[in-house]
């Protein structure tokens, strides 16, 4: 038996698939991946974590998004639903319906068992791509660890980590997030690892 290559999508194209189907789809190299949903764990830190940072962000002009704001990630790349989003100032927004943000400050995807390696991997890979990012924030439950790559000045990409309790540096926003915080009821949640 041959397999049957499913023919490449255009951004048009993706665009309107988006749009005509329930749910959430990413849109890399021509293809779409449909967004499944999260576990009780994963939907309880994502939650605590857009807490910490709305918190922690509330007098600096910047505003925490959920995952319902998808993010194009370089000019001609990926369209995709970070599990959390932040910008500073005024909001670049391609006009697509829904909107498409095109200038995030940070990041975040909190990482579950089926999409960790993507995350860490190519989907990393194309959010160091995007000019105005400074910080992508990667949750992982199982371990409780929390690692940020923040943008240097000089460019150069760096990671920052904190596990347990302990406290995650964001020099970018110029804040810290208090690691209990992002895990705050987690133990009453049956730990599946996101």
């Amino acid at each position: 038996m041959t397999a049957v290559r499913q023919p490449r999508l255009t951004v048009v194209e993706y665009l309107a698939y988006d749009l005509a189907h329930e749910g959430r789809h990413e849109f890399y190299n021509g293809e779409v991946v449909a967004m499944a949903g999260g576990s009780e764990a994963h939907a309880l830190v994502t939650i605590n974590l857009a807490a910490a940072l709305r918190g922690a962000l509330a007098s600096s002009g910047c505003r925490v998004y959920s995952g319902d704001l998808r993010v194009r990630t370089e000019e001609h790349g990926a369209f995709v639903y970070p599990d959390l989003t932040v910008v500073c100032g005024p909001s670049v927004l391609l006009p697509t319906t829904p909107p498409t943000l095109t200038n995030p400050r940070l990041v975040a995807e909190v990482l579950s068992p089926s999409t960790a390696a993507h995350d860490r991997g190519a989907k990393a890979a194309n959010y160091r791509r995007i000019v105005s990012l400074s910080a992508y924030v990667l949750v992982d439950i199982a371990e409780r660890r929390v690692e940020a790559l923040h943008r240097a000045e000089d460019g150069v990409w760096r990671l920052a980590e904190a596990q347990g309790d302990a406290e995650l540096d964001l020099t970018p926003l110029g804040i810290r997030l208090k690691l209990a915080d992002i895990w705050a009821g987690l133990e009453d949640v049956v730990e599946d690892g996101g």
